[in-house]
């Protein structure tokens, strides 16, 4: 279990809070690029670690992403003109560029020095993986972007889409990270208990890593062991052991709501309706939205469509259909922020635990100096894949995971 202390440290990631200054040192999902889809077209609301902005392509074709407010009375941007390199509020016609420089005060007299002490807040944004990815921390600090692989692969190559998770960021990546509910929560035969527990890993492992860590569940196989091994990477994502690799990222929006983005990709080929079939088509990890908006149809508001009869039934485990459907119901079901003062972890919780430490670590260590190196702002420390592999017996999981995680070939052409 957490302290009420330490659950309220992992938790905040607002301004001004440290998770939220830990988390502002990393590049950070904001959008999707098909949502701004030309020079000039209409701005898009953005939320972010709390924070109210909004995306705008300029008539250059860069995309901006600042304060919703603007600074003269406050009004919303996202009712701004996009016009001529900047993002006019339509009240009383003071403009911005994508750096927040105020370029034009039409109501006002003309004063170069005035217009020169106005500005707000902008994030520099980078397009990768057919997403805008912003930078919230100090510019000085500004890290080069990380070389996640599906990031680096061309369009026809991946799958990414994205919902919302009612619930704060923190339970979505643990819940990425606990191995033993596989077995259960995701289970579709008759529900054997004995079935399940002859099912269960023998052995997990956690390895610290420069990136995050690596987290492995082992089965034996006669003279073999086989593993199957997952990838944390700093501060939010998660690369998974299935066939094509899958990603996330579990981006907070506000303490309270999470935006979870599920990538499936092959660095080798395009994938296929075939590679598809399970994980977008079955709603694997891409669950059906509700049209206009980032929510899934299955919801909290409709029990996430529990079927009783289909449960009671033996064919699934929860009676709710898709396993991203059934990860988001029970993290929802924890409440908007998990208390963690009142849990009771096992041996099988060896990844949350560690996750947390190593979460706790890190963001005291950058409280005490925003200069102390952090994992994972080493762009080539993303350079690892997930996988499932047999070792002999007597092979660590430590040989496993540099044998088969690090990537040893160059990073793919962007």
């Amino acid at each position: 279990m957490l302290s009420r202390e330490d659950n309220e440290l992992l938790t905040r990631t607002g301004p001004g809070t440290p998770m939220g200054r830990l988390m502002r040192r990393y590049w950070i999902p904001a959008l999707f690029a098909s949502q701004l889809p030309e020079p000039d077209c209409p701005p898009v609301r953005v939320k972010l670690l709390s924070e109210k902005l909004v995306a705008f392509r300029d008539s250059l074709g860069r995309v901006g992403l600042v304060d919703e407010r603007c600074p003269h009375r406050t009004a919303s941007l996202f009712f701004g003109r996009n016009e001529e390199c900047g993002l006019r509020c339509v009240y009383h016609g003071w403009k911005f560029d994508i750096e927040g420089n105020c370029v034009d005060l039409p109501s006002e007299p003309w004063d170069k020095d005035f217009k020169r002490k106005i500005k707000i807040t902008a994030y520099p944004c980078i397009e990768r993986g057919g997403l805008v990815w912003a930078y919230m921390g100090p510019p000085e600090l500004k890290p080069e972007f990380p070389e996640l692989e599906w990031t680096a692969v061309p369009a026809s190559h991946r799958y990414v889409t994205r919902h919302v998770q009612e619930c704060n960021w923190l339970q979505a990546l643990e819940g990425g990270f606990d191995t033993s509910h596989l077995t259960f929560l995701h289970r579709g035969d008759d529900g054997n208990r004995d079935g399940v527990r002859q099912d269960l890993p023998q052995r997990y492992e956690v390895l610290p890593m420069d990136f995050g860590f690596a987290s492995g569940t082992c089965r034996p196989r006669g003279e073999n062991n086989f593993w199957t091994c997952s990838v944390m990477l700093m501060p939010f994502h998660k690369l998974i052991s299935v066939d094509p690799p899958g990603a996330h990222a579990w981006v907070p929006i506000d303490d309270e709501n999470t935006m979870n983005y599920c990538i499936d990709y092959r660095a080798d080929r395009p994938l296929t309706d075939e590679d598809l079939a399970d994980s977008r088509d079955a709603f694997f990890i891409h669950p059906q939205l509700i049209p206009g908006t980032d929510r899934p149809v299955a919801n909290r508001d409709n029990d996430y469509l529990i079927d009783r009869a289909l449960q009671k039934s033996g064919l699934s485990y929860t009676g709710i259909k898709g396993i991203g459907r059934q990860d988001c119901s029970i993290q929802e079901s924890m409440g908007p922020i998990a208390d963690r003062t009142i849990e009771h972890l096992g041996v099988s919780d060896s990844a949350i635990i560690k996750l947390r430490r190593l979460l706790l670590q890190t963001v005291k260590d950058h409280e005490r100096s925003a200069n102390t190196p952090l994992p994972g702002l080493d762009p080539h420390a993303y350079r690892v894949r997930p996988g499932r592999f047999q070792m002999p017996a007597a092979a660590s999981f430590e040989e496993a995971v540099d044998r088969y995680v690090r990537l040893k070939d160059p990073a793919p052409a962007k």
